[in-house]
C-alpha cells in the first residue's frame, strides 16, 4: 500500500464524464468517490443508506419533491436514506460522495445516467 496523500485535483484530471463517480479510497465498508456534475441528474433514492455530498469546487443543488438545498465549495449535505432527490449543477461542479461500497448512483432506478459501479482511479 503506497503511503502518500490522495490529491483530489490530480484525480479529477483523470476523467471527464459527468455523473460517473470514481472511487479514490475505501474505509471499512465505505467508499470515497469523486464525480463531476453538470446539468440535471435523475430522480432517485437509496433505500438502505444515507448519501453524503461534499462540494469541492463549484455550486450544485439537490432537489427534493417539496424543497431543495443549495451547496457551494466547502459545504456538504447528507441525504437521508429513502429520500427521493435529484442533484443538478448549472456549471461543472466537483463533488466527493461518501457511501457504502456497492451503491449505484441512480439507486434502484435505471437510466442512461446509471454509471458503472466500483471504478477506481
Amino acid at each position: 500500500m503506497p503511503i502518500k496523500p490522495i490529491c483530489f485535483k490530480d484525480k479529477l484530471t483523470l476523467f471527464s464524464e459527468y455523473w460517473s463517480p470514481r472511487v479514490i479510497a475505501e474505509m471499512n465498508n465505505y467508499q470515497f468517490k469523486l464525480a463531476k456534475f453538470s446539468g440535471e441528474f435523475v430522480w432517485h433514492d437509496h433505500k438502505d443508506t444515507d448519501e453524503v455530498f461534499i462540494v469541492l469546487e463549484g455550486k450544485m443543488s439537490i432537489l427534493f419533491r417539496e424543497d431543495k438545498v443549495e451547496l457551494s465549495a466547502g459545504e456538504m449535505f447528507v441525504v437521508p436514506k429513502g429520500v427521493e432527490h435529484k442533484p443538478e449543477a448549472s456549471d461543472e461542479c466537483h463533488v466527493m460522495l461518501i457511501e457504502p461500497k456497492g451503491v449505484i448512483n441512480t439507486g434502484e432506478s435505471s437510466s442512461e445516467l446509471t454509471a458503472e459501479n466500483n471504478v477506481w482511479i
